[in-house]
Order: structure tokens, then sequence, then C-alpha cells
């Protein structure tokens, strides 16, 4: 069973179900209090009658004093040990026949006659010879059972008329649950179909769970279109990088399968060459695979660190594994909040670039700008072109092809950098002459909650 129909069968069900409870709830009280209205009315009509006639015995008989408080659908009489004397009306002759029983005290309750409902009443009575006897009244409360019987009917026929707007409501609350299951079930067969990534229209009024759902559901396909881009770039990056270094491999693998073992300096250029891209395309492929994570996926740790100290501990560690001259500047102590390695990572990019293209000394400073601390990195070098400056975040882009293989570079250190910057809520602002150099800066917040204007 579908889940709507399941929805629509069981509210409507359970409505149903309240609605008759609450019918019979209503008829079965309403039915109760008419009965002892009749019975107290029966028992008002027997005291008054006994009263009158205890009152005018004296004058005129009981059975000519019964002729005149005979009800109109019943019967009453005098019953006593010895016998009864009973009066009845015209519609009512039959209850003369029904056997008569003397009770010792009052009595009053509900009794059915050939097919016929009344009230009985007993009371007792001293008749002017001094016996004691029952003044019994018997009333026809078929009138009040003909109302109930019409109020049966009125019930049975507003449930079944309150039935079509509960089954109408219940099919209306079904298809509003089960609506953005159906989308997203008909969004994921286009998404099937046509390999194309779409999403839910959602109403931005509404603040139900279903919009929440809704919006989960979208937020999900976002997730999955951004690893899909990544995984189709690392397709792309990967085939279109690593064909260069595997051919440059393959081609002096096949020159030392062939004339190494002749030439000597033949043999140790080919090693060096097959030793340089190696090592080239396993630095890329680690890029390409940290690239191809998404950014929820880097278990980003932000903690609150002294950048001053950070940078003058990173300074020398970098100067000397390359042998560059490096120039700190900032004295101040300055605390922000980031991720230390992910920091580390992002200023050695910036670094391992300054290093490559220029020859003079680098510079670091470290300072505080309204808001902000930031890192800025000063080289002499090479410079970027103007006209180049837009571009250098793209994959794969080199401002000089040439220059950069021979230096090295892949194309993808300043995407890896744009990545960690974003990661770790670092801002970038690069500023370059070619043929001056270049300088970069790296805006950090100071406070775990701060955001960043546009610079």
């Amino acid at each position: 069973m579908r889940l709507r129909d399941k929805i629509n069968l069981y509210t409507s069900v359970l409505f149903i179900i309240l609605l008759i409870i609450m019918n019979v709830t209503i008829y079965s009280v309403f039915s109760h209090l008419m009965i002892e209205n009749e019975l107290d009315r029966a028992k008002a009509e027997s005291e008054k009658t006994a009263r009158d006639i205890r009152e005018t015995i004296e004058q005129i008989s009981p059975g000519e004093l019964l002729l005149a408080y005979v009800p109109v659908d019943g019967m009453i009489g005098i019953v006593t040990e010895a016998g009864r004397k009973v009066t009845t009306s015209p519609s009512e002759k039959s209850l003369q026949k029904r056997e008569s029983t003397f009770y010792p005290g009052e009595k009053h309750e509900l009794i059915t006659y050939e097919k016929k409902d009344y009230v009985f009443i007993s009371s007792p009575i001293i008749l002017k010879d001094g016996t004691v006897a029952n003044l019994q009244l018997t009333k026809s409360i078929e009138s009040t059972r003909d109302m109930l019987g019409v109020l049966k009917i009125v019930f049975t026929v507003v449930t079944i008329i309150a039935m079509i707007p509960v089954l109408i409501s219940s099919r209306l609350l079904s298809n509003l649950i089960t609506r953005p299951i159906w989308l997203m079930t008909d969004t994921m067969r286009e998404i099937q179909k046509s390999g194309q990534f779409k999403r839910l229209a959602l109403e931005e009024k509404s603040k139900d769970e279903l919009v929440e759902m809704g919006k989960t559901f979208n937020h999900m396909i976002d997730l999955l279109q951004t690893n899909f881009k990544k995984q189709e770039q690392f397709v792309s990056n990967a085939s279109h990088e690593l064909k260069t270094p595997l051919t440059i491999i393959e081609s002096y693998a096949d020159l030392l399968k062939r004339r190494g073992l002749q030439r000597e300096d033949l043999f140790h250029e080919s090693v060096e060459a097959i030793h340089s891209e190696a090592v080239r395309m396993r630095e890329m492929t680690e890029q390409l695979l940290q690239l191809a994570k998404h950014d929820e996926n880097w278990n980003i740790n932000v903690e609150k660190i002294n950048l001053t100290q950070f940078i003058a501990e990173l300074a020398p560690i970098f100067q000397n594994a390359y042998r560059r001259e490096m120039k700190l500047k900032g004295i101040e102590t300055i605390e922000c909040y980031t991720d230390s390695q992910r920091l580390k990572q992002l200023i050695y990019i910036f670094l391992d670039n300054a290093r490559k293209y220029s020859d003079e000394a680098i510079t670091v400073s470290v300072g505080k700008i309204e808001n902000r601390a930031y890192v800025q990195i000063d080289d002499r070098g090479i410079g970027i072109p103007k006209e180049d400056l837009p571009k250098i975040f793209d994959r794969f882009y080199r401002v000089d092809k040439a220059r950069s293989r021979k230096h090295g570079g892949s194309g993808l250190g300043l995407s890896m950098a744009k990545e960690i910057a974003d990661a770790i809520n670092v801002r970038i602002k690069i500023d370059s002459l070619e043929g001056k150099g270049t300088t970069v800066i790296l805006f950090l917040p100071l406070s775990s909650s701060s955001h960043f204007s546009k610079l």
C-alpha cells in the first residue's frame, strides 16, 4: 500500500471512529436523561394523584377518582393484597390483562409489555377502610422512544455526511504530507534520466518540517553536484596533467632500455629526468586529491594562536630547508583564530612561489588592520602581468608555461591556496608588478565569529 493511501486510510478510520464514539456517547447520555425525565414526571404525577386521593377519599370513591387521573397513553389503578381496580386509557386497553403485583413500598422502573415501553410507578396509599394499597401508574414512553429513534437517525445521517469532509480532508492531508516525497522521487527520476542535477521548488514563506526536509534535499543535491564536479575535474585534470610526466618517463625509460648501458651520461640524464617527473607527478596527484575533497571533509580545527610567534617559528624552517634569506617584520603580539596546520600549508604555498620566482630575500610581515590580522609576503621577483592576475587561481593556469615547467610548477598551487583559504575563512589579496615583484596579503579573523566583508 502506498504511503499516501496509508495516511488516508489511517486518518479516515481514526476520525470516523472518534466521530462514532462521540455521537454514540451523546446519544446515550441524551437517551438516559430523557428516560430519567419520564420517570421523574411519572413519579410527580403519581405523587399528586396519591395526595388528591388521600384528600378526597371520604367524599369520592377511589374508582371514580381514577377516572379523573387516568393518563392519555397509560393506565392507573389501585392494587391491594386481595386484588386490584384499574382504569386505562382507550389506547392502552391491553394493559388491563397485565398481571398486577402488590409492593410493600415505593417502586419505579421501566417495563416492556407487548413490545411497548412504559414507566411504572407504585406508591403506597391508605384507603378509607384503613387498608394499605398501591397506587400504580403505568405510562407509555413510546413518544420518547420515537423521538430517540429520530435522534438516532439524525446522528447516523450526520455521521455519514461528516465522513465526506473527513475523507476529503484526510486525502488533502495525505497529499500535503506526501507531496514533497513525490517531488523528491520525480526529481531523482529526472536526474537519473537526464544526468542533470535538479532541485525542489520550495515555498520560502512556510517554515514547517516539510520545507526543512526539502531544504535538506536541495542541500544534499548541492553536495552531490559539487562532489560530482570535483570528481569530473579530478578525472579531467589528472588525465590532462599526468599525461606529460608519464610521456617523459616512458620516453626516458625507452631510451634507457635502448642505449642506457652504452652511454653513462645518457643513463644519468634519464634517471634524473625520470626521478624529477615522478616526484612532480606525486606532488601533483596529492594536490589533485586534496582539491577533490569537499570543504566540509577537510576536518577544520579552529583554535586561538599567537600569529607573531607562529610566523617566527615557521620562517626559519623554510629558510633552512631552501637556503633562502627571509626577513621578518612585526614585533607586536597578535592573536587570531584559525586552523594552524592549514594556515601553515597556505603560507608555504606562497613562500614556495616567492622562492621559485625571485632571487632576493623574502619579507614576511605580521600586523593588524581594523578587525583583521594579516600576514604579508613580499618578494622582488619577476612579478605577474596585470592582465594575468584575475586568472592566477584557475587550475593549471600558468603565466609563463615554459618558465613554470622549468621551476616545477603544475598550475595547481594557487588553486590549492584558494581552496584552503576559503575553508579556514582567510581572504587573499595579491598585488604584483611585472619585473618588480609580488605582494601577498592573508587576512585572518581576530575572533572565532568574525565575518569578512568583500575586500
